[in-house]
C-alpha cells in the first residue's frame, strides 16, 4: 500500500478499538516503515493500544524505546508519549525505560520536552510513588522558554499533589510565585491548580 493508504488505514483503526489487540503486531511492523509519517502514526497508536492492552506490548516496548535515539524530533516525541501511555496501563511493562525518559526534560525540541511531561503525568497517575525523589527534574520546566511547556509543567505537580501531596509541598512557594508573576494566564492558572491539589489533603 502507498503511504497515504496506510495512514488512512491507521486512522480507521484508531476508531475501531474492538480489533486493537489483534492488530498490535501489524501496527508494530510499521515501525520499520521508510516513512517518518507512518512511523510517527504507528508510535502514537501503539501508545493508545498499549494503554488498553499493556501486557500485549512487552516485546514491542524495546522497539518503541529505540526511537529515543532518533534524530527526528517527531519520532522522539511520539516514542516518549507511547511509553507514557503504556506505562499508565502497567508501569512494570515500561519499567526498564522509565529512568531514560528523564533525559528528555532537556531535549532541544520544546515538543519533546512537552511529551516528557505528558508521559510522566500518565505514569504518575497510577504509579505516583516512583516520582518521590524525581520532582526536581520538572522544576526547570516551570521556567521553560516555551509557553506550552510552561503551561504543562505545573500539571505534573497537580497530578502528584492529588496523590502524594508531600512530594509537592517543597515546591509550593515557587508555584505560588509563578502563579502571581508569569505573563501567561494559563501558566498562572495551572500553578494555582497544582497548589490547590497539594493542599486539598
Amino acid at each position: 500500500m502507498k503511504e497515504e493508504e496506510i495512514y488512512k488505514e491507521l486512522g480507521a483503526l484508531t476508531r475501531n478499538k474492538d480489533i486493537w489487540e489483534e492488530r498490535i503486531p501489524y501496527v508494530s511492523s510499521l515501525l520499520s516503515h521508510e516513512s517518518v509519517k507512518i512511523q510517527a502514526k504507528a508510535l502514537w497508536l501503539l501508545g493508545e493500544m498499549g494503554f488498553v492492552y499493556p501486557l500485549s506490548m512487552r516485546d514491542i516496548v524495546p522497539v518503541i524505546a529505540s526511537f529515543f535515539d532518533s534524530s527526528v524530533s517527531l519520532l522522539r516525541e511520539r516514542a516518549v508519549i507511547a511509553i507514557g501511555r503504556i506505562g499508565r496501563g502497567d508501569y512494570h511493562v515500561i519499567e526498564p525505560y522509565w529512568a531514560k525518559l528523564f533525559r528528555f526534560a532537556a531535549d532541544e525540541e520544546a515538543k519533546v520536552r512537552l511529551s516528557f511531561i505528558w508521559a510522566s503525568e500518565n505514569i504518575a497517575t497510577n504509579t505516583p510513588d516512583i516520582y518521590g525523589n524525581h520532582l526536581s527534574a520538572f522544576e526547570p520546566l516551570l521556567h521553560d522558554s516555551d509557553d506550552k511547556v510552561r503551561m504543562e509543567a505545573p500539571e505534573i505537580f497537580r497530578v502528584l499533589g492529588k496523590r502524594r501531596p508531600e512530594f509537592v509541598l517543597p515546591y509550593i512557594e515557587q508555584l505560588q510565585r509563578i502563579s502571581e508573576t508569569d505573563h501567561n494566564r494559563v501558566v498562572r492558572i495551572h500553578c494555582s491548580g497544582a497548589i490547590k491539589a497539594a493542599k486539598a489533603e
